[in-house]
């Protein structure tokens, strides 16, 4: 198995880990709605604190179901993870066209410096 391989791996376990053990340990248990985001939180403890509270301005658009406001939220990281894909495939497919010109610059060189030698009596 190769470092990169090993290093992979570890990360994945890693991932994995941090995904289930806060399912696993009870993290949430004893809650009303257990992995709720942060803004959910930070909403309750703001009415906790002052019920009176009146946020300064509304959402533009309320999704009808917490369901379309999870897929909604989904499709952008979708959408957020396509753009960075593509951006980072574009900046590898120049390095790669810019080294294999290179190379043929190079082996155009070589060859024509072949050339030149043999002629030269």
């Amino acid at each position: 198995m190769t470092r990169n391989a090993k290093i992979n791996t570890l990360l994945l376990l890693l991932v994995a880990a941090l995904a289930v053990l806060p399912l696993a340990l009870g993290l949430g248990e004893g809650k009303e709605e257990p992995f709720t985001g942060a803004d959910a939180q930070a909403e309750s403890a703001i009415t906790e604190l002052k019920p009176d509270y009146k946020p300064w301005f509304s959402p533009l658009y309320e999704p009808p179901s917490g369901e379309v406001e999870s897929a909604l939220f989904a499709l952008q990281a979708a959408l957020g993870a396509g753009v960075l894909a593509y951006y980072f495939g574009v900046r590898r497919g120049r390095r790669q066209g810019a080294a294999q010109a290179l190379a043929q610059v190079q082996s155009a060189a070589g060859a024509q410096a072949a050339a030149e030698s043999t002629r030269e009596p």
